[in-house]
């Protein structure tokens, strides 16, 4: 699978009480939602608004106004602002839903060691630094000696039976309002609507959404924030009201 800009997923919605069920969705969409885990907090802070992060935001804030009389000479601020989202395998293909996100392999700058781990003299070759001022632990000589970092070599193109990615795709998932993922089953479906309590089939409705950038925005954004993730992005906030809701007991 190449990266995409959009994913479809399929909502089963209760349409009585304005509730996703659960959603039936491939293995593109099931990635992206993994790869969420990824994320640095800096990361996700730099594509959600600041003000929806309460503490957080103010956190953000808070450091990108900090002037950098304040911060340590071998600190940058933008590390921690716009951390990069790295993959250990460059064979992991990944829809790019969300913006100004883009996978990428660490980048490494130079490392050096002192003189005296040419010779492994007194263990000295077991210290590595990335500042050429750094003085070795062991022998106190500056590590001004710069070494070769050697890339790893490419992992070999998938085979035919490896799509990248993080989950097979031979299967359909279901993915609960709350991010529950799990395959999907004929029981398992049957047994759901017992949980809901549905005695009406007429009051269910099927719902695609064609995930693209607003929506993987609000996703993430309420995957952060609420409970029943699936029915606050895609049917819109709920309204407080008397009803239980039966998802909250998962």
């Amino acid at each position: 699978m190449s990266p995409n800009n959009t994913v479809s997923l399929k909502l089963l919605v209760d349409s009585k009480h304005q509730r996703v069920l659960f959603a039936e969705a491939g293995k593109d969409f099931v990635d992206f939602l993994l790869n969420i885990l990824l994320l640095p907090v800096g990361t996700v802070m730099g594509v959600l608004p600041k003000e929806d992060m309460a503490g957080i935001g103010n956190l953000y804030d808070s450091l990108e106004n900090l002037s950098d009389t304040y911060m340590q000479p071998t600190a940058k601020k933008d590390t921690l602002l716009n951390p990069q989202v790295a993959v250990s395998n460059p064979a992991v293909n990944l829809p790019l839903l969300l913006p100004n996100l883009q996978a990428s392999t660490p980048a490494f700058g130079k490392f050096y060691r002192c003189w005296c781990s040419r010779t492994n003299y007194n263990n000295c070759y077991n210290y590595v630094t990335n500042d050429p001022k750094s003085i070795c632990p062991n022998c106190n000589l500056a590590m001004n000696n710069q070494i070769t970092f050697v890339n790893p070599q490419p992992n070999p193109a998938p085979s035919s039976s490896d799509e990248g990615g993080y989950v097979k795709g031979v299967i359909t998932y279901m993915i609960m309002d709350d991010l529950v993922v799990k395959p999907m089953s004929t029981i398992s479906s049957i047994t759901l609507l017992n949980k809901f309590n549905i005695k009406d089939v007429g009051v269910l409705e099927e719902k695609v959404i064609d995930l693209g950038t607003d929506e993987a925005m609000k996703l993430l954004k309420m995957s952060l924030q609420s409970k029943t993730v699936l029915t606050d992005a895609f049917l819109g906030k709920k309204e407080k009201s008397n009803v239980t809701n039966p998802l909250a007991i998962l």
